[in-house]
């Protein structure tokens, strides 16, 4: 098979909605372009947002935009913990919400450096295998910490069973951790920025040049 081509190159962005995983919408463009295209992190499928996706010659500065901050959106149900931190697990908990005093305890507490389980239907590898392939098999494990920092978790909305509210993380950060740790689950996700790249400009036929791109970093 010959390599694929380095062109059309640049950073593509692409508000993804929910339901296609973000590697279909990956192999969507390639199959539009015929390009090499890569990724600089991945939504799970229930989730929408933002999603930097990256074609031709340009995959090859994926690493410079990995490890950027992101801003997400998310409606957390407080009455019901599931196993997989969002809305497709099976319920593995229910409780009465936290009245508001506790609610705005729980949330000071999720606020700067913070250590929450990597949820179990994650990418992350267990023993050589992905967590989620685990979990699709009834196989428990133990989930390791991991660090975070989370600047900013605003309340936009409170109706006593559901929160919405405004983050700013540091990469890597889980946004169902921070559900399950508050006592419940994500029934909404959406990715408004990474970095300086906003939702907002999502293009997918606009492919913005590589050496523009890292400019704005």
């Amino acid at each position: 098979m010959p390599p694929r081509a380095l062109s059309p190159a640049g950073i593509v962005l692409v508000d993804k909605p929910a339901g296609p995983t973000s590697f279909a919408i990956v192999a969507e463009l390639r199959r539009k372009t015929g390009a090499r295209t890569g990724h600089a992190g991945t939504l799970d499928p229930f989730a929408t947002g933002l999603l930097l996706l990256l074609s031709g010659s340009a995959t090859k500065i994926a690493q410079c935009f990995v490890g950027l901050d992101k801003r997400y959106l998310t409606d957390i149900d407080l009455t019901a913990r599931t196993s997989t931190g969002d809305l497709e697990g099976e319920v593995v908990e229910e409780q009465a919400a936290p009245d508001r005093e506790e609610l705005w305890a729980r949330l000071a507490r999720l606020r700067g450096e913070v250590e929450l389980p990597i949820p179990a239907v994650s990418a992350v590898k267990i023993g050589g295998e992905r967590a989620y392939k685990l979990a699709r098999r009834g196989v428990e494990v133990e989930m390791p910490l991991r660090r975070s920092r989370v600047d900013a978790l605003d309340v936009i909305a409170c109706t006593g069973e559901e929160v919405k509210l405004d983050l700013r993380v540091s990469s890597g950060t889980y946004v169902r951790a921070i559900a399950d740790a508050l006592g419940g689950h994500c029934r909404t996700l959406r990715r408004m920025e990474i970095g300086p790249f906003s939702v907002d400009e999502a293009d997918p036929d606009r492919f913005i040049p590589a050496d523009e791109a890292l400019a704005r970093l």
